[in-house]
């Protein structure tokens, strides 16, 4: 028999269930089989396609339609676009938009071939030219179909990417090393140091140490490790914080804490892991014998403690959250694309950390399946919005939030493809170890002004007022 709800609250609470319930039914996405799950991706890859204008006539290859004001995507989300469309071929199969993917890569390369296009200057951070520099990897590490012989080869692309972050312009001494955020001293971050522009260098070092077994990129990922523990970005936890600023020794560190970050680390202390685990002594050797590196039982215990610290803080309920931004509704444009990167790479850190499969897998179904349960919006009937954990569309629409579902979904389908593979394994990309040497500056470098520095200058002043007066004098007294 039934019976009215006792109180208002008992109401809402009712209503609360009725409307999640019928939510669930609405959306068009069904991830109960491989082939409804394949399915789901391929209309999801379809929806999110039409937010690129890049391969319509008149329009620039490569990009998302920005940047801000001419639309609302920054160049570096163009690059996170096609790796996750690299993905959906991987998992699915479909060869639809490989030829979109290869030209969209291959445009946005630059003259040097090192993702750093002059037209993009202005807003182009360590970090930006990073996520294009992973995407070159990902092609790589999954056999996407190679370039032309006459186009720069995917492997080349990311050691150009890293050669140009290893290049003695990017770095200097204030906070003890660490890379800038931005590029450019007249950009605005470039006095910040950051998770990101460093968590992507050491992406790409880790990545580039297992895909060819060297030792050197992996001292770089090792290095770069203990500086973001060092200074204090990560700390004993296993929290990931967002950065801080030269002037102050980077010791104002900003708490926030973002979820591609944790994505970014996981990722590469998973390569880290696999390469260390696959050497005859636990760690890595460059061939002269040295062996800097940290061993594979030191790596495993980094991936468990980052696989804690990122389930802990943006998969609270087993839904991935974007815990800085989403409760007080304030995400950036940027941050609307995170939680895509964090089923893919963790996904990715299942397969090559094992050990941590059984912990990572049955939270990413459970967040996928609610990603897929709240795309019931818009005209179309199946527009996906960001806040994951209602259980309903949130009335926002974009590439992120679409790219985000689309990762999740697409991720789900890992146990019928390949893991990352080598150049041993059968990784068919040719590279260049000197790709990008002597192109990462986009303008000079000038080491901080000292005391010193000052002093001289002050003397050299002197001197030339000196010389003027000396020069008025012997000028006046001989007319």
């Amino acid at each position: 028999m039934y019976m009215f709800p006792r109180s208002y609250m008992d109401l809402i609470t009712v209503s609360a269930l009725l409307i999640r319930a019928i939510s669930a039914q609405q959306t068009p996405f069904s991830l109960d089989s491989d082939d409804a799950i394949r399915a789901s991706a391929k209309t999801l890859a379809y929806d999110l396609m039409k937010f690129y204008h890049g391969n319509e006539s008149g329009q620039i290859p490569g990009i998302l339609p920005g940047p801000p004001p001419a639309g609302d995507y920054y160049w570096w989300e163009g690059g996170a676009l096609w790796g996750a469309m690299i993905d959906y071929w991987h998992y699915t199969g479909d060869t639809t938009y490989n030829d979109v993917v290869t030209q969209a890569l291959l445009h946005q390369v630059g003259p040097d071939a090192d993702y750093m296009p002059p037209n993009y200057t202005a807003s182009l951070g360590n970090d930006d030219q990073g996520f294009w520099g992973m995407s070159a990897m990902q092609a790589a590490e999954e056999n996407f179909p190679d370039p032309p012989a006459d186009q720069p080869q995917w492997l080349a692309l990311a050691q150009a990417v890293f050669n140009t972050q290893a290049d003695p312009s990017r770095h200097d001494d204030t906070c003890g090393g660490g890379l800038r955020w931005q590029i450019p001293l007249s950009n605005n971050g470039y006095d910040y140091k950051n998770s990101i522009a460093n968590g992507c260098f050491f992406n790409l070092g880790a990545r580039l140490a297992r895909y060819l077994d060297n030792g050197t990129y992996a001292a770089w990922a090792e290095q770069t490790w203990d500086w973001v523990r060092g200074v204090g970005f990560i700390d004993d936890d296993y929290n990931i914080y967002d950065g801080g600023h030269v002037r102050y020794n980077c010791t104002d560190i900003n708490r926030a804490q973002f979820s591609y970050n944790n994505a970014v680390y996981l990722l590469g202390a998973a390569h880290m892991y696999n390469y260390t685990s696959s050497s005859s002594t636990g760690s890595s050797n460059d061939g002269t014998g040295n062996s800097s590196v940290a061993t594979a039982a030191v790596w495993a215990d980094r991936v468990r403690g980052l696989v804690n610290g990122t389930l802990r803080v943006f998969f609270p309920d087993g839904v991935a959250v974007e815990a800085s931004c989403e409760q007080r509704q304030s995400c950036t444009t940027d941050m609307l694309s995170f939680k895509g990167y964090d089923h893919r790479w963790l996904t990715q850190t299942a397969q090559l950390a094992p050990f941590v499969a059984d912990q990572v897998l049955p939270v990413l179904q459970t967040s996928a399946r609610a990603a897929a349960g709240q795309c019931m919006g818009g005209a179309d009937g199946r527009t996906c919005g960001f806040m994951w954990a209602s259980g309903q569309y949130d009335g926002t629409t974009g590439a992120g939030q679409t790219m985000n579902v689309l990762g999740a979904v697409s991720a789900l389908l890992h146990p019928l493809a390949r893991a990352p593979v080598t150049n041993t394994t059968g990784g068919t990309s040719v590279g260049d170890p000197n790709a990008g040497q002597g192109s990462g500056q986009l303008l000079p470098h000038y080491a901080p002004i000292t005391a010193a520095d000052r002093a001289g200058a002050g003397i050299l002043t002197a001197l030339l007022i000196a010389w003027a007066i000396g020069t008025w004098a012997w000028i006046s007294v001989g007319y």
